[in-house]
This record gives structure tokens, C-alpha cells and sequence, in this order.
């Protein structure tokens, strides 16, 4: 019987975590650790302020419940809006302290959650990454740059903390029901933007997948890493077709300018250095999630997003 600590458990990703954690056979008790309360108590949760950035209040909650697995959650999930420090005091540093809590009070597992920005976005990524690629998160993109920093910590506290499992999940776009975020903003516009020369396709995960994932992780025996995506891709070209839009093709040069100038005159917080973000992106390969962690996606990448469109035509 599993004792869980989830953090970021107010999130969009983490309250769905919480719920189906708390609803498992094999899960003793749930404390869902924020900074904020969470908008729906799940009946049985314990339910706890929990500031990553503070090493004290994570081993105080650990200590506290005897918690003996740990989904951590907690992370800035819309890059560029906050200050980097506190970007990086987040992802970074809260990630160090909740290692360091789990290291202290026997911790026996954690799920961590990573991104295929992991990877990085470059020209030569393989057509499909796989676990094994290198993590070579770009340094001008802080997001990607942080997870990097992130997966590199914990190869070190696989080495030096063998005792203390790990489950690192690399996650791809995620979709659900009332998901708004930088990628969907994307598509909100009259025209969908593709980048001359570059096919760049999307791997999309439906919430429930990533959530499904995520409690494989936390109640089964396995270790590693993991990219969680549903299956296959979907093109720029198809998503515009979907939504019924036009395609604007701009050179990288051109988009790098207009990013540019923008960031100058105030109207994004978005640079030039987002050009790789849009050209190069991450396209994951899923087979060791299905084969090895034993979870397989219900929807497909496209399912995910045809999902996403019907929700959204819902909403009006």
C-alpha cells in the first residue's frame, strides 16, 4: 500500500492525478501538497500547503505523513510569463528539495514529470526520439533549459541515491477538455503558422493518458525513463485543415525578425529564440511507455487533438 505525496496537486494535471490516485487499490493515502487550496477536496485526501521552493515545508510534509512515494508535479507551466529566477527557483530548486526530503525520510519512489523538451529543440533530433537520445535542452529557451538541468539531477541521484526509484516521464503536448496554453494559442488566430523548410509536427497526449501514465508509475515497479505521447503525429498542414484555416508559411529569418521587434515595442514576451521552438520540435516515440511501463495511450496523437476540437466547439 502506497502513502503518495503529489505536488502541484491543485494543477490542472495534478487535482486529475490526485483523484485517480486516491481511487487506487493499491494507494493508502493521497496528501496533495500546493500553494494553493485545490478547487474540489476529493473525499479521503489529505490535503497540505506545500511550497517546493522551501526545502523545510517539503520535508515537514513528507516526514509528517511518512509518505514512501512521491508524483511531483509541481512546475511553471506557461514559460516566459514569470521571471526566470522564479521559473528556475521552481523547476530547478523545487526539484532539488523534493529529492532531497525523499533522500532523507526513505522515500522508496518518484514520478517525476519531464518533457520531450528535455531533448531539445535542434535540427538534427531524430525523426523520432527515443529514451535513449541524448537531453540536450537548448540553452537560449529557458523552459527546455530547465528540464534539461532537471534530467541531468536526477542521472545524479540515480547514481548517488540508488535506493530511491524513479519514474521520469517526458510528456508531450497535452490536450484535454479546457487545456488554453501557449500551443493552443497557436491555433486561435485566422491563419496557423508553419515555418518554411521545416515539416515540425505535434505529438499530442490526452490528459487521461498522461494522468493513467502517471499512477502506472506511481503504484507498479518499474523504473526509467518514458515518453508519454499518444500514438503517431499530426502536421501543421493537418491542423489547419481541421480548424479550417490557412496556412502562413514564413521563412525562420523573417519569424526571428517579427519576434524581435515585438519583444522590443512590448506586444509578446516571446524572442527570437522561440523560432527553434516552432522549427525543430520534439516528436516522441512512445513504444517503451506501451512495452515497458505497461501503459497504453487510448488516444492517438490525432485522436487527442479531434478531442481537443470537439471540446472546444462545445465551449463555443
Amino acid at each position: 500500500m502506497r502513502r503518495v505525496l503529489v505536488t502541484g496537486g491543485s494543477g490542472f494535471l495534478g487535482s486529475s492525478a490526485v483523484a485517480a490516485l486516491a481511487r487506487h487499490p493499491l494507494v493508502e493515502l493521497v496528501v496533495s501538497g500546493d500553494v494553493r487550496p485545490p478547487a474540489q477536496v476529493v473525499d479521503g485526501v489529505v490535503v497540505e500547503s506545500c511550497d517546493v521552493t522551501d526545502a523545510q515545508a517539503v520535508a515537514t510534509v513528507v516526514a509528517k505523513h511518512r509518505i514512501d512515494t512521491i508524483v511531483h508535479l509541481a512546475a511553471i507551466v506557461n514559460p516566459g510569463a514569470l521571471d526566470e529566477e522564479i521559473e528556475y527557483r521552481v523547476d530547478v530548486q523545487g526539484t532539488r528539495n523534493v529529492l532531497d526530503a525523499a533522500v532523507a525520510y526513505g522515500v522508496s519512489r518518484i514520478v517525476v514529470s519531464s518533457s520531450g523538451a528535455a531533448y531539445g529543440y535542434h535540427a538534427d533530433n531524430p525523426e523520432w526520439l527515443t529514451e535513449t537520445d541524448a537531453i540536450r535542452g537548448n540553452e537560449e529557451f529557458s523552459y527546455s533549459r530547465h528540464k534539461r538541468l532537471v534530467e541531468e539531477m536526477l542521472a545524479d541521484y540515480r547514481a548517488g541515491h540508488p535506493s530511491l526509484g524513479q519514474v521520469v516521464l517526458r510528456i508531450g503536448t497535452i490536450l484535454g477538455p479546457t487545456v488554453a496554453n501557449q500551443i493552443t494559442a497557436l491555433w486561435d488566430g485566422p491563419r496557423i503558422l508553419a515555418i518554411r523548410g521545416s515539416d515540425s509536427p505535434f505529438v499530442f497526449v490526452w490528459v487521461d493518458d498522461v494522468v493513467g501514465a502517471i499512477v502506472a508509475g506511481a503504484t507498479g515497479d518499474v523504473t526509467g525513463e518514458f515518453n508519454v505521447a499518444g500514438d503517431g503525429k499530426v502536421t501543421v498542414h493537418e491542423i489547419a485543415d481541421a480548424l479550417g484555416k490557412p496556412v502562413l508559411t514564413l521563412s525562420p529569418g523573417v519569424l526571428a525578425f517579427a519576434l524581435r521587434a515585438g519583444r522590443a515595442l512590448r506586444l509578446t514576451v516571446h524572442g527570437p529564440e522561440r523560432v527553434g521552438f516552432l522549427q525543430y520540435r520534439p516528436v516522441l516515440a512512445n513504444d517503451r511507455l506501451k512495452t515497458q511501463l505497461g501503459y497504453v495511450p487510448g488516444r492517438t496523437s490525432r485522436e487527442a487533438f479531434d478531442a481537443y476540437l470537439e471540446a472546444r466547439a462545445a465551449r463555443g
